[in-house]
């Protein structure tokens, strides 16, 4: 088990690794003007499907029924059943495929409205969606491989091909001259993802003696058992792809370069919270709900405060050091080549506004297994649904009502987040579920101290570098000032979690 969390964490890593170089290439590249929010806008419209079709959706409707069926030796049931739902994956594909080609212009103009007053921006825009599009259909296939690998305790293949795209959009961004431009160029390089993901995972799939066929989609009953229970997680699924929906319909009304600021800062956010809160979360569950099922509710108890305490621990820091350094953090990443100071300027500011709902956004994961580890799922369900609302209402108001621009669009995404975490608190102490425990109370001081420590430390690095007579050129300068904030960001608050740590929960049991 050890070894195979390894591999899939390992491949995560580098995922997200390339992923990020990527990200500084894209921002070198396209800048935060016309072509990158063209492109931005174009690659969300194959992520937003993936979101409703994709890992989300086909992993918790499929994987359990294939995995039983082969399990009890029924190989032949299993595959035909994989071959059954891959017909319908495909046919539904083909459809949206053909709609979204010969309708894009229209779809452009529904999910990025403020363009229309931009005639260039728009037919580009368009275009660009329309290399991007067929990527959803191999991303599909890919999944579905990915899940069939993992029914049958093959994990490496699915975490690794993730990879691939980012390889891909690298390679074409670097061979941009080829192209009419280097948004093109990005687009190619999600189509030519698409394609090495797909050869790479029916390699994978052939290797351990999987493959996919298509054939005329018939109704069954197993058929019909599945699309119940893919309506209901896909329903899940939409209503979470939603906010980011409204996010690009909003920043499509804003100054150009909005869209790209947005992303960019997301991006950022988005990395203490892939590598530690996702996984918290992750151990957590299957944690709560063993000792549930032997009756152990102390235990249950007991874990989940501790990671609620460490969830805290891990993403305060990051969420103060975002607050009190943005615009170094962006300067220092992506303020090269095409994408300037003020464009980094931009995104730093929606930085820091999405730095204020980083815990919450760990801690969801959290609170939300206390309802999860009892089998129920329609309270978490609720509360998102409800934060979401809250989320796009919020926004309007901070963007229109108060003119904040971007800083209102991540602020509205931050506090939905916070108020999701507050209706599932809510919940669980009304329903006595949840219980929050003295070992939870007594670290929430340290950490609050550790916390400004990190944020006083890193705005101190960055003032303390200014006072020195340095002469370096303009990207050097960014990241020493980075380095400065950080490290002396990290004594602080390392420094504080060390006098404190019999109160935190460090120790090797926390979980």
């Amino acid at each position: 088990m050890f070894k195979r969390l390894l591999s899939v964490g390992g491949f995560t890593l580098l995922s997200r690794l390339t992923g990020f170089a990527r990200d500084i290439l894209m921002a070198r590249m396209l800048g935060g003007g016309i072509l990158s929010d063209a492109f931005i806008v174009a690659f969300l419209f194959p992520n937003y499907f993936r979101a409703i079709f994709g890992e989300g959706t086909i992993n918790p409707a499929f994987l359990p029924r294939y995995a039983a069926l082969h399990a009890r030796g029924e190989h032949k049931a299993a595959a035909a059943f994989a071959d059954a739902i891959f017909s319908w994956q495909m046919a539904a594909q083909f459809v949206i495929l053909f709609a979204a080609f010969f309708g894009m212009t229209q779809i452009v103009h529904v999910v990025a409205p403020g363009f229309a007053g931009n005639e260039g921006q728009w037919a580009l825009t368009a275009e660009l969606a329309r290399i991007t599009f067929p990527y959803l259909i191999l991303t599909v296939v890919a999944v579905q491989l990915s899940a069939m690998l993992n029914a049958i305790d093959r994990f490496w293949a699915a975490a690794a091909w993730s990879i691939l795209p980012n390889l891909s959009m690298v390679a074409t961004l670097l061979a941009s001259r080829w192209f009419p431009n280097a948004a093109y160029a990005a687009a190619w390089g999600v189509l030519g993802g698409g394609l090495l993901q797909l050869f790479f995972m029916l390699w994978a799939g052939k290797r351990d003696g999987l493959d996919l066929r298509i054939a005329w989609p018939r109704w069954t009953p197993e058929i019909k058992e599945f699309f119940k229970a893919f309506g209901a997680v896909t329903f899940g699924a939409a209503s979470v792809v939603a906010a980011p929906l409204i996010d690009t319909i909003i920043a499509s009304y804003l100054p150009i370069g909005s869209r790209t600021a947005l992303y960019y800062a997301d991006r950022v956010d988005q990395l203490p919270l892939g590598v530690l809160g996702i996984a918290l979360g992750t151990v957590l569950l299957p944690q709560m709900s063993a000792r549930l099922a032997t009756g152990d509710r102390a235990g249950s108890d007991r874990a989940q405060n501790n990671a609620a305490a460490l969830t805290l621990l891990l993403t305060l820091p990051f969420a103060a050091v975002f607050l009190a350094i943005p615009d170094t953090i962006m300067r220092a990443i992506f303020a090269h080549g095409a994408f300037d100071r003020n464009a980094a300027a931009l995104a730093a500011v929606a930085l820091a506004a999405y730095g204020v709902g980083l815990p919450a956004f760990a801690l969801v994961r959290i609170v939300a297994s206390t309802f999860y580890a009892r089998h129920d799922t329609m309270t978490p369900a609720r509360a998102t649904v409800t934060a979401i609302v809250a989320n796009i209402a919020l926004k309007i108001v901070f963007v229109w009502g108060f003119g904040f621009g971007i800083a209102g669009v991540a602020l509205g995404t931050a506090l939905g987040a916070w108020i999701n975490v507050g209706q599932l608190v809510w919940q669980g102490r009304r329903k006595d579920l949840l219980a929050i425990q003295p070992l939870f109370t007594r670290a929430v001081m340290p950490i609050l101290l550790a916390t400004a420590g990190a944020g006083l430390g890193a705005l101190g690095g960055v003032k303390l570098l200014d006072l020195l007579p340095l002469h370096l050129p303009n990207g050097l300068n960014g990241i020493a000032h980075l380095a400065a904030g950080g490290l002396l960001g990290i004594g602080l608050y390392g420094g504080t979690v060390l006098a404190f740590r019999r109160s935190l929960p460090l120790g090797g049991a926390s979980l």
